[in-house]
């Protein structure tokens, strides 16, 4: 879930700017963990991207397919999203190997028997800081303490900053309500995060770009150290 990542694979609109000419990104992380918002998903993880993107619209297809173990969770997503300034909104269709259709097919979206989920997200971006707000719509969503639809959901706020030679960004994430998709029981704090990126020169013309971070989830009483890299 949209993406490299200290809550992962999650996509952020913010950092894309109205485009005069159609833009493609074509992209692979490798993770020693796949962290989504203050959840394990699984170990060291293959994560591919591939978008487009043209005057502030986007579409992206975002994956993860573990490398160690075969029970690790597999996962293809496709986001639209649009952005103007610091506003950004969109619609995300997660896809797992896992949930309500124990055949794992991607073309079932019965209802009651689908193994998708589907969130919209809004969210602002002031420069010094960014909120997101993300919430389930349909598929399969987690239910509240009623045993309902819960339309899960997390909000996020950033701030990204630089400190000697590499770009850092500080996180913290909380589900306002109680669901069992995030395993919460009424507002609680799932994320807390702090991540530094930048780019390992190997020549003069070439680079690759390298990220860790710590994130920890409070009300799971977990911690994880997560580091990897980017292909581009």
């Amino acid at each position: 879930m949209k993406k490299i990542m200290i809550a992962l694979g999650l996509f952020v609109a913010t950092n894309i700017h109205a485009q005069d000419k159609v833009e493609t990104t074509v992209a692979a992380d490798i993770v020693n963990q796949y962290i989504w918002r203050g959840q394990d998903l699984g170990n060291v993880s293959l994560q591919p991207t591939l978008g487009v993107a043209y005057k502030g619209f986007s579409l992206s297809a975002w994956g993860s397919v573990g490398l160690a173990d075969a029970k690790d969770t597999k996962e293809f997503d496709l986001t639209l999203g649009y952005a103007t300034g610091g506003f950004n909104i969109g619609i995300t269709d997660y896809w797992f190997n896992t949930g309500l259709d124990p055949m794992n097919r991607y073309f079932k979206y019965d209802a009651h028997a689908t193994n998708h989920v589907f969130e919209a997200n809004v969210g602002y971006d002031f420069g010094l800081a960014s909120i997101q707000w993300f919430s389930n719509f349909g598929g399969n969503d987690g239910t509240n303490k009623d045993g309902k639809r819960a339309y899960s959901s997390y909000v996020e706020l950033a701030a990204p900053f630089k400190l000697v030679t590499a770009d850092w960004t500080a996180s913290v994430g909380v589900v306002p309500f109680a669901t069992s998709f995030y395993g919460t029981n009424g507002f609680a704090v799932t994320n807390i995060s702090l991540r530094a990126s930048k780019d390992i020169a190997i020549t003069d013309k070439f680079s690759i770009p390298v990220f860790a971070g710590i994130c920890a989830n409070p009300c799971a009483q977990k911690a994880y150290l997560i580091v990897g890299f980017t292909i581009q």
